[in-house]
């Protein structure tokens, strides 16, 4: 069949570097490898930190100890090339050299400038995103492997030059039996493997620089990186994100998400929808009629505001390679494999703190981010609330692109959390990324765009639509179990209430707690009524039991 109608044209094959298969190596050998680049990486540091102290700070005992040292350690590393480099830029090569897992977990880490110092996270967005190519005919088996079946009963085509190649998977083109163009997405062989034998060296790892370096949260990080890889060498949940993400939006049709293939699709292989688009940076976008590319930054702000504060349920790893310009115009979202999710009670917050940002309430919008914080060992979250809230003032005095971003002010607020010793989940990263690429998008297809002004209108919907009361009705009906069971356990709890009341009423009169126990279940009740109306509880249920432990509350004070 002849080629589908093209797209931006794939890099030709000469582009990539072909790499042959090879079998993961084993963990003691991985072991050294990783020990090795670690001691370059400390002894790197070392060097660094002595190199480049101010002359007014090369005197006193810790400094002539960090320059003997360093000087006793040099013929060991003489031959690296890479000592004499910044440490951020040693520790992004070595990244690279370590391969695909450790280039991943550089990308992941970039993101994390609320704990990582800048220079480091700048560096680290540097590291390759385009890395080697497995043959053509392994690409095959692995697409024969999890088909069960001949490539040529499924596929009419694939084209052999590869669209692209990242650290855990390989795509190319193709087309169905039925003439469907298509996208193939693989997992490179060995890469599962791999990541099950790093993930065990840097759980390792992780729990040693715990001790030396709390404040940067290795442990936790780790942690997070090794979740989410996990997740994404899994194509059947990207599957699954797709189809989740169009469920959401099928009442859109201006946003669109590439249609999932599941007979041709399985753990290793994706095959979905190939979506003819142009990138939102692409000239050809930018030349659209200025009220097309209006309404494709309204669509692109209810969306993300969608994803994030109605749903809980976002692409994690948006930027602008993974939107697409559609004809009509529509806005296509591909790469699908991460996504970020929040509870219920984290969504509510979050979208509360983003409507009193978007509308100049710097006070409650501190108040709510700092809720959504863990506080780590000597906490100071009054005073991170104090400069969260000046940053916002500072942002509405200012509040463009060019200036200072609304991404750029949420990143700013959640950085300043780990010098108050609050930490952020890596969603609220994530998040922030999300934003910041749907502004940067904004400001592209407008110069002259107000994230303000299109916010707000989605953004008050979106509360209005959380305070419907059919919907305080369908929360408290999911409450409705809890609800019916205390229900039933309460004419008993009163029986045995007024038992303990007349037992201690016949007390003598100067015992001084005879009503203590009176007067706690009626405190009790009378807590429990406002924790369910607090909790979007029935109302009469909540005023019943309030009533009742005032009630009790009163007959115990007699």
């Amino acid at each position: 069949m002849a080629d589908p109608a093209p797209h931006s044209p794939p890099p030709a094959l000469e582009d990539f570097v072909v790499q042959p298969v090879r079998r993961p190596g084993g963990l003691p050998r991985r072991c050294l490898t990783i020990g090795r680049h670690l001691m370059g990486l400390v002894y790197g540091r070392l060097l660094a930190s002595v190199r480049d102290r101010p002359e007014r700070a090369k005197s006193g005992l810790a400094y002539r100890l960090e320059w003997l040292l360093a000087i006793l350690l040099r013929p060991l590393f003489a031959a690296s090339k890479l000592i004499p480099l910044p440490f951020p830029v040693q520790l992004r090569r070595r990244l690279e050299m370590l391969g695909p897992t450790y280039i991943k977990l550089g990308q992941v880490l970039s993101l994390r400038s609320d704990i990582l110092p800048r220079p480091v996270t700048d560096e680290l967005k540097n590291l390759l995103d385009r890395l080697p190519v497995v043959p053509f005919e392994a690409f095959l088996e692995r697409v024969r492997n999890d088909l069960g079946k001949p490539v040529e009963r499924v596929f009419d085509w694939i084209d052999p030059e590869p669209l692209g190649s990242a650290s855990i998977a390989q795509t190319h083109r193709g087309t169905l039996k039925n003439g469907q163009a298509v996208i193939l997405k693989v997992v490179k062989p060995g890469i599962r493997e791999t990541l099950e034998r790093d993930s065990k060296l840097l759980w390792l790892l992780a729990r040693i620089l715990q001790g030396f370096f709390p404040r940067y949260q290795p442990k936790r990080m780790i942690d997070e990186f090794v979740a989410y890889t996990r997740r994404e060498v899994d194509l059947r949940l990207e599957a699954d994100n797709a189809e989740i993400f169009a469920a959401n939006f099928a009442d859109l049709p201006d946003i669109v998400f590439p249609a999932i293939y599941r007979h041709a699709s399985g753990a290793n292989l994706l095959t979905m929808e190939y979506l003819s688009g142009e990138r939102p940076d692409s000239l050809r976008a930018r030349n659209l009629a200025e009220g097309e590319r209006r309404r494709l930054i309204e669509r692109g702000a209810s969306a993300i505001i969608r994803m994030i504060y109605r749903d809980g349920f976002f692409h994690a790893d948006l930027h602008p390679g993974n939107l697409l310009v559609l004809p009509g115009p529509k806005l296509g979202f591909i790469d699908l494999g991460m996504v970020g999710r929040f509870d219920d009670e984290l969504r509510r917050t979050l979208l509360y703190y983003f409507y009193c940002l978007v509308m100049g309430d710097a006070e409650n919008a501190a108040r709510y981010l700092a809720s959504t914080a863990k506080a780590g060992v000597g906490a100071r979250p009054a005073a991170f609330r104090r400069e969260v809230a000046e940053i916002c003032r500072r942002w509405h005095r200012s509040a463009k692109f060019a200036d200072f971003s609304l991404g750029q002010l949420i990143l700013e607020s959640v950085e300043r959390g780990a010098r108050h010793r609050l930490f952020f989940p890596v969603e609220m990263v994530l998040m922030t990324k999300a934003l910041v690429t749907f502004e940067g998008v904004g400001h592209i297809l407008e110069p002259e765009f107000d994230v303000v002004a299109v916010s707000q209108q989605p953004i008050q919907a979106l509360l209005l639509q959380q305070l419907n009361p059919l919907r305080l009705v369908e929360a408290g009906l999911r409450s409705a179990p809890e609800i019916f069971d205390a229900m039933i356990k309460t004419p008993a709890l009163v029986s045995e209430a007024m038992r303990l009341l007349e037992a201690q009423n016949r007390q003598p009169p100067e015992n001084p707690i005879g009503g203590l126990h009176g007067a706690l279940f009626g405190g009790f009740c009378l807590l429990s009524g406002v924790v369910l109306w607090v909790s979007d509880g029935p109302l009469w249920a909540a005023l019943a039991l309030a009533g009742l432990g005032f009630l009790v509350g009163l007959f115990a004070r007699r």
